[in-house]
C-alpha cells in the first residue's frame, strides 16, 4: 500500500507530484456537514485489509491512522502532510461508504463567559495569596 510520502506520490525535492484537488476530484467540500477541523473519526473496526488495498493511497493512510484510536481531522491532515480540506473530503467519502465512524464536537465549552469566569478565579487566588 502507498502512503501520501510513498516514491510515487512525493518527491523530496519538489513535493507532491499530484495536486491537492487531484486527490478529490476536484471536490473541495466535504459529503457532511459534520466534518469539523476538529470532528473525531475513528475506524469501524469491520474492515479488512481487503478494503485498505482497495482504496487510493491517502484514504488507506487515513484508515490506517484511525484503526486503533480516534483521531481529529486537523491530526490526520497533520500526520499525512494533507491540506486539512482534503482530509475533509476523504472522510466524509469513508464515512459515507461506513469504513470509519465520526463524532461531532461537544458543545462549546471554552466561550468568552468562561473565559471571564476562570480569570476571575485566578485573580481571586492570587489576591488571597
Amino acid at each position: 500500500m502507498g502512503t501520501p510520502h510513498s516514491p510515487q506520490w512525493f518527491d523530496r525535492e519538489a513535493g507532491f507530484t499530484t495536486r491537492p484537488y487531484a486527490i478529490t476530484g476536484g471536490r473541495t467540500l466535504p459529503s457532511r456537514s459534520d466534518l469539523t477541523l476538529i470532528t473525531q473519526v475513528v475506524g469501524n473496526g469491520l474492515r479488512s485489509d481487503h478494503d485498505v488495498r482497495m482504496e487510493q493511497p491517502e484514504s488507506a493512510a487515513i484508515l490506517d491512522l484511525v484503526r486503533e484510536r480516534p483521531l481529529a481531522v486537523v491530526e490526520i491532515a497533520s500526520y499525512l502532510d494533507l491540506p486539512a480540506s482534503v482530509v475533509r473530503v476523504l472522510c466524509g467519502d469513508l464515512a459515507d461508504r461506513s469504513l470509519i465512524l465520526v463524532k461531532k464536537p461537544g458543545p462549546e465549552k471554552n466561550t468568552p463567559d468562561e473565559h471571564a469566569r476562570v480569570l476571575r478565579k485566578v485573580i481571586d487566588g492570587i489576591r488571597k495569596l
